[in-house]
């Protein structure tokens, strides 16, 4: 069984920081792709920002220069460093991974976490 597990969000002022990291843990194989996507109510998830396993970076315009996304490849973790916070990043942030995963064979799918939910607001 595989799990990605979030930490780190909270409520926070605007011009707040906050740090998020999601841990990948279970039978995992490899993990290719890592990121976070974000769901405020009402609206459809976005992606926020994805890192390759070369740490090649994509980030939504709404957030570059604001967030910046690192991985500990050793310790399959995702980090996503969140600066000058404003109260429209208020969302559920969910942590995603492509992996390939041990079953009766390698399995290779997207993988999410349940969420952890970012408030900006003073």
């Amino acid at each position: 069984q595989v799990q990605l597990v979030e930490s780190g969000g909270g409520l926070v002022q605007p011009g707040g920081s906050l740090r998020l990291s999601c841990a990948a843990s279970g039978s995992i194989f490899s993990i290719n792709a890592m990121g976070w996507y974000r769901q405020a109510p009402g609206k459809q998830r976005e992606l926020v920002a994805t890192i390759t396993s070369s740490s090649n970076t994509n980030y939504a315009d709404s957030v570059k220069g604001r967030f910046s996304i690192s991985r500990a490849n050793a310790k399959n973790t995702v980090y996503l460093q969140m600066n000058s916070l404003e109260p429209e990043d208020t969302a559920v942030y969910y942590c995603y991974a492509r992996m390939v995963v041990v079953t009766t064979t390698l399995h290779d799918d997207n993988y999410w976490g349940l969420g952890t939910q970012v408030t900006v607001s003073s």
